[in-house]
This record gives C-alpha cells, structure tokens and sequence, in this order.
C-alpha cells in the first residue's frame, strides 16, 4: 500500500484523474490502485492542496464522493479560445428561478414549480434538462404519475458545490 509522502502515489492519483476526464469516487479509485480508502482520501486532498498553489492551471474539485480535475475558472477565457468551445447562452432569469427552486426542493414536479413562480415552467424545465442541469427522479404515486426533478452532478460542478448541503442558507421574510 502507498504511503502519502510517496510522490509517485500522488502522480498515480493525478493520472487516473486526468485521464478520466470525468468525476471519479474514492472507491473506484481506492480499488484501482490497490489502497485503502482513507489513503486515498488523504491523497486527494494533498493533491488539491499542490494544486491550489497560484502557479497552477488546474484544480481537483471533490463533487460529493467524487473528485475531477478542471482547469481553473481564471484561464475559462484562454481554454475556450483554444479549443474553440462556443460560449453557451447563459441561463435566463426564469431559468435561474426554477433551477432554484429545484435545487432547494428536489424532487419536485414541474406543475410544483409553477405554483410557486405563478407561471408555465414547462419549457424552462425541458430546457434545464437538455442542458444537463436537471434530470428526471421518478414519478410520484399520483393521478397521472407526475414526474418528478432532481439535480444532477453537473450543476454541482456548475456552480463548484461538493454537495446540495453547500448552497446558500435561503433569506426568510423575517430578514427583509
């Protein structure tokens, strides 16, 4: 088993996530190289610590139980230019709102989303969707079998969330 002061283990662990090119959980990668989980962990996070530093182009984001390397959101400008990646259309305001509403309520339903906003959200939903931000979760013992909506991993890289526990405490009305 590797040590963490084993500079190797640590460029093994760099080169499975790189390669990857995808989100990674600690137990793949634990049985991958033939360690113990908290190894892993450990070096994970001490990879994130070197890669943290100013000089480097790259960061180790943990999404959950997962870990992917991602280039830091300073050169988005310079790697986008170089592959050529077209900038997506930015999310709208409504989008923003049911994204939202979403995230803090999942799983909800789309006729749920649209008694909060007070309008048809079924495009904005559709639209979330395709774009990879919200996924189907099931469908509720209803007339109807509604489905219901969920977040997806994606949107936690999105908005750089380990998990749904890191987004923001929501306002009250108390504190207007």
């Amino acid at each position: 088993m590797p040590y963490l002061g084993d500079d190797s283990f640590l460029a093994a662990l760099e080169a499975i996530l790189f390669t990857a090119g995808e989100p990674l959980t600690v137990k793949r990668i634990s049985d991958a190289l033939d360690a113990h989980r908290e190894a892993v962990q450990e070096g994970l996070e001490t990879l994130r610590e070197h890669l943290n530093e100013p000089s480097r182009g790259i960061c180790l984001l943990r999404l959950g139980d997962a870990w992917q390397l991602c280039a830091k959101p300073d050169y988005a400008g310079q790697v986008r230019e170089t592959l050529e990646i077209k900038r997506n259309v930015p999310l709208s305001g409504a989008a923003f709102e049911v994204l939202a509403i979403i995230a803090y309520h999942q799983p909800v339903t789309k006729s749920y989303c649209e008694q909060v906003r007070g309008v048809d959200c079924g495009g904005v939903v559709n639209t979330l969707c395709q774009r990879g931000l919200v996924e189907e979760k099931g469908r509720l013992e209803l007339p109807g079998r509604p489905i219901t909506y969920g977040t997806t991993p994606d949107f936690l890289r999105c908005f750089c969330l380990a998990s749904l526990d890191d987004l923001p405490e929501l306002e009250t009305e108390e504190s207007y």
